[in-house]
């Protein structure tokens, strides 16, 4: 079994999200983490700390999964931020052309830096190319209500009912993240694995999202799977290290804590 951790993603530049946050879990779970990165996202602090966002071209984004998956043969892989609909067929054609114990699939769906347009292109070509291949998908409130055409999600009975929608679209087990988004005390997530639903609770750590927590939770899952562990069981581990990693929060001078768990 590898010992590679191998996650196709997006760049954030302050650090707390995307493949920086990935790489980072891998290591402090045991895998060696690889990446390739499909886009740059970046923020402007003389404006408010708005969204940049820069596609890699396809033909690169295939350079490196070509001499990443040669190097190490990975068998279990994250998919994180995509951004635009080359971006994606350029990715399934990859994952389509070998075999995989598990993809992950974080379905990032619009970013702050793109036109409406390209986004909802984005989010069908999403839906229809990647879930899928997926064995695992862990979208969060806005990520589900989206991929099941559902308008909102207020109760742990919509996170199930998503997750079961969610599921019809081809993922083997779906993650339906409540995170701060639900009334009461818990961070509620659902996970759906076509038959039995799954409620996964831990106390909520303020009422900010934290920047990273869904690049954190979906990076454990696949550390964890990596290392050969039952999914549910992997999901699990994501939650309790997810939820560490919130409470050992990172501040700085932009505007949103990051996931930090302190020095391991």
């Amino acid at each position: 079994m590898s010992v590679v951790s191998y996650v196709i993603a997006g760049s954030e530049a302050t650090g707390g999200a995307g493949i920086q946050a990935d790489l980072r879990t891998f290591a402090q779970l045991g895998t060696y983490g690889v990446g390739t990165i499909t886009c740059i996202v970046s923020f402007d602090p003389k404006a408010g700390w708005g969204h940049r966002f820069v596609p890699i071209d396809p033909a690169v984004i295939a350079d490196q999964i070509e001499v990443a998956t040669a190097a190490h043969e990975p068998d279990v892989v994250k998919i994180g931020m995509l951004g635009t609909p080359a971006t994606i067929a350029t990715v399934a054609e990859a994952l389509a052309s070998r075999r995989w114990r598990h993809v992950i699939v974080d379905p990032v769906l619009i970013c702050k830096g793109q036109e409406p347009g390209a986004g909802l292109d984005t989010d069908n070509a999403l839906r229809s190319q990647i879930l899928p291949l997926a064995t695992v998908v862990t979208p969060n409130l806005f990520e589900a209500a989206t991929l099941a055409g559902m308008d909102e999600l207020t109760s742990v009975d919509d996170l199930a009912e998503a997750a079961r929608r969610i599921h019809d679209l081809g993922p083997g087990v779906v993650v339906v993240k409540g995170g701060v988004g639900l009334p009461g005390d818990d961070a509620v997530d659902v996970a759906f694995d076509g038959t039995d639903v799954t409620v996964l609770r831990a106390p909520k750590v303020g009422d900010e999202r934290v920047s990273g927590a869904g690049c954190v939770f979906a990076a454990a899952t696949t550390a964890e799977l990596t290392k050969g562990a039952d999914v549910l069981d992997a999901i699990r581990t994501a939650k309790q290290f997810t939820h560490d990693g919130i409470v050992g929060r990172l501040a700085s001078r932009a505007p949103f804590d990051a996931v930090w768990h302190g020095a391991r």
